[in-house]
């Protein structure tokens, strides 16, 4: 096998470069994962709280079904 000194050496950089950056990423990466968890968090805030609204959309009907409450404009309150 024949050594070629300029494929050795563009290895050896690549390999040294490598090293070099990922030290200077580490702080960006931690920023994305950090916006991520954030995203991630508001996404399953407003799913909980559609499910609790479909919750009491759910419970209203079913006292509507059932005879519990007079069927009613949204909104008016009780006499």
């Amino acid at each position: 096998m024949k050594f070629d000194l300029p494929s050795f050496l563009m290895g050896y950089g690549a390999g040294a470069s490598t090293v070099l950056v990922t030290r200077h990423l580490r702080p960006l990466l931690v920023e994305v994962a950090t916006a991520a968890y954030h995203f991630v968090d508001m996404v399953i805030a407003r799913a909980a709280m559609k499910h609790e609204d479909l919750e009491d959309l759910m419970a209203e009907a079913k006292a509507r079904a059932r005879g519990g409450e007079r069927a009613r404009p949204a909104g008016e309150a009780r006499a």
